[in-house]
């Protein structure tokens, strides 16, 4: 129970382990823990160098000695997690530190994780080797003399058995070390993850944002000593909930009284959080805001935001230190009221998302038992604990620097004259053209793009359909024909199909499949297989105007109470066709009296010449009433009507089409026109 209460880890995380070299088996624990402190100054001090003007969305570098683990069999490292939030550079940039320690450490192997696994590989998918997947790549990618090694496995043509034997870390760090020739990544995935970190650190000024907002004289001299508090009273700002909201109607801490003027560092995603969150102060707070209209609004207008940010960690850190011994003593703590402590709500939100209270109905017996765990677990463990309030330190840190801050307000005013212009922040505006040029640099241009002439017909349109649903679906899930099959671990590692490729004969197909999966699998057979197990059968949606067979006369309706389809006759064989063609007589006479049929396009042309071709049939009469639909035709009707529903935003056919190359915006203006004509 323990271990479920505990377990309340965020999924913006990313987790590094770094392994010295140079630690002898036979030293003594004491021996090691001092040798890893001194790596651990080592590192701090090299780390030190890289990230001096960096500003952390959420958690910063950090790193701390492990002597052994037990659980994961890992040699004496150290180790850290950092969660980024919203800003993925964060952990980007995490990557360029490591890659810069493993230059600068001799003998130094770092592996780094995330949520997704192994994110160095995916993010170098389309160049991995046809063996590599998620299963089989586990502790097999770690970083080494400011280059990617990734080991493969030792027998590729057996790769499923790897899963279930992964290779030591401890073997792993040894293979690097002793030929790093042979682990070393091909060069187009190293060339996938130096593009993806360039820039650093000369990139860590670009993402920054340089303002002037109105703030408290107290907030501008905090800054002033930390600027990194910013992204704690931003975060705090943008997540607040009902109870944080309570703070900032009074606004106890921070009056507008003394507010001046100042420049303040963000980076660029904290900036465009601030931005495009709303806030209207409140008449008890005290604070005013000019009109909207007002050249100071914006510097006022993010004052008083930031403010609001200080004020929720402030009075978060207060309800933290309410307890700050909870959890040493050793006596059973009574369970209390926690409807308005913020730690236990977001305490609670994680419990019910890791189903910790499983399906069971709230209020129950089991239920309210599981609660009141969970509530004594919290106030003996998390009263105090980061882990729950990650800004309790901020805001601990405000406190004990606002007692004993010494304010010049004159000073601040008189400093306020000379601050530098604020940035320019038109980058927050951002053009169509601009995010396909963006995406365009960052994944590469569209494969495969269907010309404007291609699409200008019906028939271009359905052809490319008509293409994509004859393509082969393997295991995992339908390819999209533009993608291509070159590498089945690429698919796998960026979300596609594995084992998609286009149709084959029979042979090349089964081939194929043994080469790649490890699977031989017969279509047809399976087909086969399943049709004789059910003893069903479709038949085919044709006519056969001159055949002679017994069963030509089942197209005759019946009456339903003719229709007994579970009785068989003694010595009779059962016929699933005529089964099947009686289900579908009494579907038609149902739909008969509806208007579903005029709802389709039919083939008119094609109709008169099947009328002329059976009008000495008098057992064909009505054939004169029948009209094929035209498949195509309705195919793209409903692609262009999906298509105009979306005004311009996501959906059904932008969704299917775009990946194809397929795109709709010439298409449906020509649909429109002519429509218009008409």
């Amino acid at each position: 129970m323990a271990s479920a209460l505990e377990d309340v880890q965020a999924e913006d995380y990313v987790e590094y382990f770094l392994f010295p070299d140079g630690i002898p088996s036979s030293t003594s624990k004491d021996e090691v823990n001092d040798y890893l402190r001194n790596i651990f100054s080592v590192i701090s001090c090299c780390a030190a160098e890289h990230k001096s003007e960096y500003i952390w969305h959420k958690d910063p570098f950090n790193t701390a000695p492990i002597l052994d683990d037990e659980s994961e069999l890992l040699p004496p490292h150290l180790h850290g997690t950092t969660h980024f939030g919203d800003n993925i550079e964060d952990e980007w940039f995490i990557v360029y530190l490591l890659i810069q320690l493993t230059k600068d450490i001799p003998g130094l192997v770092v592996r780094v994780i995330d949520t997704d696994g192994e994110f160095l590989l995916i993010e170098a998918a389309d160049f991995l080797p046809p063996w590599a997947d998620p299963e089989t790549c586990g502790q097999r990618v770690y970083l080494y003399q400011g280059e990617v090694h990734f080991i493969p496995p030792t027998n590729t043509n057996d790769s499923e058995d790897e899963p279930k034997n992964l290779i030591p870390v401890v073997d792993a760090i040894q293979l690097i070390r002793s030929c790093p020739k042979n682990t070393r990544a091909p060069q187009p995935i190293q060339n996938a993850i130096k593009e993806r970190i360039e820039g650093y650190p000369s990139k860590i000024k670009e993402d920054l944002h340089r303002t002037t907002i109105s703030i408290p004289a107290e907030i501008s001299a905090l800054l002033k000593d930390n600027p990194s508090l910013i992204a704690s009273a931003v975060r705090a700002f943008c997540e607040r909930d009902p109870i944080d909201k309570r703070a900032c109607r009074n606004m106890a801490h921070f009056k507008p009284d003394n507010c001046v003027p100042t420049s303040v560092l963000f980076t660029k995603c904290l900036y465009a959080m601030l931005c495009h969150e709303k806030a209207v102060p409140e008449k008890r707070s005290g604070w005013v805001l000019p009109p909207p209209s007002s050249s100071t609004f914006k510097m006022y207008n993010l004052g008083y935001k930031v403010a609001c940010g200080f004020e929720i960690l402030v009075d978060r850190a207060k309800k933290c230190g309410e307890n700050p011994d909870a959890g040493q003593s050793s006596t059973p703590v009574q369970i209390c009221d926690l409807s308005d402590n913020r730690g236990w709500s977001m305490y609670l939100n994680s419990l019910k998302k890791k189903e910790y209270f499983k399906d069971l109905l709230e209020g129950s017996k089991e239920y309210t038992t599981l609660l009141d765990k969970a509530k004594e677990f919290y106030l003996s463990n998390c009263t105090s604990s980061s882990k729950v309030l990650p800004d309790s330190s901020a805001g601990h840190e405000i406190l004990s620097r606002m007692s004993s801050l010494k304010l010049d307000i004159k000073a601040l005013k008189e400093e306020s004259k000379n601050i530098p212009p604020p940035d320019d922040d038109s980058w927050l505006e951002i053009s169509p053209e601009e995010v396909d040029l963006m995406l365009k640099n960052r994944y590469g241009p569209v494969k495969d793009r269907m010309r404007k002439d291609q699409l200008s017909g019906q028939g271009g349109l359905a052809t490319v359909l008509g293409g994509f649903l004859e393509y082969m679906s393997g295991m995992e899930g339908a390819e999209f024909p533009t993608q291509g099959t070159s590498k089945s671990s690429s698919k796998t590692f960026s979300g596609k199909a594995e084992g998609s490729t286009a149709p084959k004969s029979n042979g090349e197909e089964n081939e194929n499949v043994a080469g790649d999966s490890k699977l031989n699998f017969d279509p047809e057979g399976f087909s086969c297989a399943v049709q004789n197990i059910l003893d069903f059968a479709i038949p085919e949606d044709s006519w056969d105007l001159n055949s002679d067979s017994d069963d030509s006369d089942i197209g005759s309706y019946e009456d339903e109470g003719e229709m007994d389809l579970n009785e068989i006759k003694p010595g009779k064989k059962r016929n699933p066709d005529a089964e099947l063609k009686q289900y579908m007589d009494q579907m038609d006479r149902e739909l008969a009296n509806t208007t579903l049929a005029q709802s389709f396009e039919k083939k008119a042309s094609k109709m008169e010449k099947k009328v002329q071709s059976v009008q000495e049939d008098d057992s064909f009469d009505d054939v004169e009433d029948f009209q094929p639909v035209d498949i195509d035709m309705n195919a793209l009707k409903n692609i262009l009507e999906s298509y105009q529903s979306q005004m311009g935003g996501a959906g059904p056919a932008s969704n299917l089409l775009g990946p194809m190359g397929v795109h709709l915006e010439n298409l449906a203006k020509k649909s429109s026109d002519k429509n218009d004509n008409q």
